[in-house]
């Protein structure tokens, strides 16, 4: 059986997956959500050990994994498949951040992004957090959902968007898909494409697995299937 990896991104939780999960279960995927640290100094490379720790938990398996991750953790998917492409059959992103060995979130970003996330970690305790941003920016904005998001949410170590990822080409020999939100909030149509992954729409916001659930799921599922 394969096994669906899927990886959140900054300032969320495994629970970002938890409407997405039971689609797939219902369609027989078995998966894991792993949680990256988001105390201490926690960087790329932190997020990036801790993922390869479970695909190495997971090589046991007959069926492979598929690495599943969103925003930030486009960057923490590709590290690890390039450090284990004999345990990964495909990387998949959504609305993904992804570039070159050497690169990083904030070499990637928009100036006007870095700015912003910069001044808001020296605004903080210590200087080494980025406070959450409210959850319209991920474009939540049912009452409900905003006020539970809104707690869930926690501080993001600053390093996670200014460590470099470090590759050595491996991953560029496993299949990727870059899926990207419509309407796009940053180019990740055009990171996808840098790296040579096939693209794919999807409409809804940023957190569309939040507000898109069941469409995340089919998408994921015939990208594996490949219909």
């Amino acid at each position: 059986m394969t096994t669906f990896v899927l990886v959140h991104g900054a300032w969320y939780g495994p629970w970002a997956w938890e409407r997405v999960a039971p689609f797939l279960h219902e369609a027989g995927v078995r998966t894991v959500t792993p949680t990256l640290t988001l105390e201490g100094d926690a960087g790329l490379g932190t997020h990036v050990q801790e993922l390869v720790t479970i695909l190495d938990q997971e090589a046991a398996g007959d069926g492979g994994v598929v690495l599943v991750g969103h925003s930030y953790a486009g960057l923490v998917v590709r590290q690890a498949a390039d450090q284990r492409p004999g345990l990964v059959r495909h990387v998949m992103m959504i609305d993904g951040w992804a570039g070159g060995d050497g690169e990083s979130l904030f070499s990637l970003a928009p100036d006007a992004f870095v700015t912003v996330i910069s001044r808001s970690a020296r605004a903080s305790a210590g200087g080494r957090h980025v406070p959450a941003p409210q959850p319209e920016r991920f474009g939540v904005t049912d009452p409900e959902d905003a006020r539970v998001l809104a707690r869930r949410l926690r501080p993001q170590p600053l390093r996670t968007f200014t460590e470099a990822t470090r590759l050595s080409g491996a991953v560029d020999r496993i299949p990727g898909t870059a899926i990207f939100c419509h309407p796009p909030t940053f180019p990740f149509e055009q990171f996808g494409k840098a790296v040579g992954y096939r693209t794919l729409p999807l409409d809804g916001p940023h957190d569309v697995m939040s507000t898109h659930p069941r469409e995340v799921a089919r998408l994921l599922i015939d990208l594996h299937t490949g219909r």
